[in-house]
């Protein structure tokens, strides 16, 4: 591989982020600016709000993450930016601030999948060993991927309702804990030693498929019970509880996965991944197992614009081009480029 500089955009729901990535590996500079603390009042993302807030951020985190890296338009080989899925007016900001970039700089441009960014973030900090399984765990999606190679994607397992991080959140809700709610479900399941006894949900006995919309509406009637009783919950019991049968499905079925496609690496991805409960059980359980497990540090978990660099560099080498007439794609599907 030749030394390829890429500039990276990412855009696809509360954070504004750009970053510089050499050779699919090197971060450079990695910039993201976060709306969390205007998004917290309403318990979850505004579109419309969050839109907004791209169209202010989006100019200065690109000149910002050339600062850094001390690089100008003439250093760069390529813009990537993320093509779907997301909110559509959050990924359009993004969109046309990448065509714009790569117009007045004659760049080429790559429309990226959001899904294979989280799952290439790992390139980043740990060279991506094939055949892999990634466990993909975020606030819209959770996912099983098999990929035989760069660029080869194959959904094994999704969720048919609820993702893992959305039932975090709506739970936190439940509990009156602020927005975001995954990380303090994780916190407070990790002060109690007591856990409610909340259902597991397997599906098909071969299914690699996931489902916490029930597990979900078992806290919430759990909940409405004990208040209709007069009786007190113990918030921090409850978040063991689910938290216990979130990490425990999720780590079953991935292990299954990898022992029925004898994968050489388990990788995780996505904003959930931060979870200190989710990533011990993998950890431990793939100790056990012998199989490599691998997870990104906590700031390449969450929404950032160098795991989109990450996967754009392999594409680019590959020949994958996208052109000025892209659009945002919100339910795009995580397809193979070779």
């Amino acid at each position: 591989m030749e030394n390829r500089i890429i500039l990276a955009i990412e855009s696809s729901c509360d954070e504004t982020a750009a970053a510089i990535i050499r050779n699919g590996s090197k971060i450079v500079s990695n910039v993201v600016a976060s709306q969390i603390e205007s998004h917290k009042r309403f318990g979850g993302v505004v579109p419309e709000i969050a839109s907004r807030h791209h169209v202010e951020q989006i100019t200065v985190v690109i000149e910002e993450a050339l600062t850094q890296a001390n690089m100008t338009p003439q250093d760069l080989d390529a813009v990537a930016v993320t093509e779907g899925p997301g909110l559509v007016g959050a990924l359009l900001i993004g969109i046309n601030a990448a065509k714009a970039f790569a117009f007045a700089n004659n760049l080429p441009i790559l429309g990226v999948h959001h899904i294979a960014g989280h799952i290439y973030a790992n390139a980043l900090v740990q060279p991506m060993e094939f055949p892999l399984l990634a466990l993909v765990v975020s606030g819209g999606h959770t996912e099983l991927v098999y990929m035989k190679e760069h660029g080869s994607f194959e959904v094994i397992g999704e969720t048919r309702d609820d993702a893992a991080g959305e039932a975090y959140d709506k739970v936190a809700r439940v509990l009156g804990l602020p927005y975001p709610g995954g990380p303090r479900i994780d916190k407070l399941a990790h002060e109690s030693d007591e856990a409610v006894a909340f259902p597991r949900v397997w599906l098909e006995e071969d299914s690699y498929d996931f489902s916490f919309s029930g597990l979900k509406s078992a806290v919430i009637n759990y909940k409405h019970n004990m208040d209709q009783r007069g009786e007190e919950i113990s918030p921090k019991a409850v978040a063991k509880g689910f938290q216990d049968s979130v990490v425990e499905v999720l780590t079953a079925k991935t292990v299954r996965a990898a022992r029925e496609f004898k994968v050489k690496q388990v990788i995780a991805a996505g904003g959930v991944a931060a979870n200190k409960g989710l990533r011990s059980s993998l950890e431990a359980t793939f100790e056990a197992e012998g199989i490599p497990f691998y997870v990104p540090p906590l700031k390449l978990c969450t929404d950032n614009a160098a795991m989109i660099g990450a996967v754009a560099t392999p594409m680019f080498e590959a020949g994958v081009r996208s052109d000025l007439t892209m659009n945002g794609r919100p339910g795009m599907e995580l397809k193979s480029w070779v």
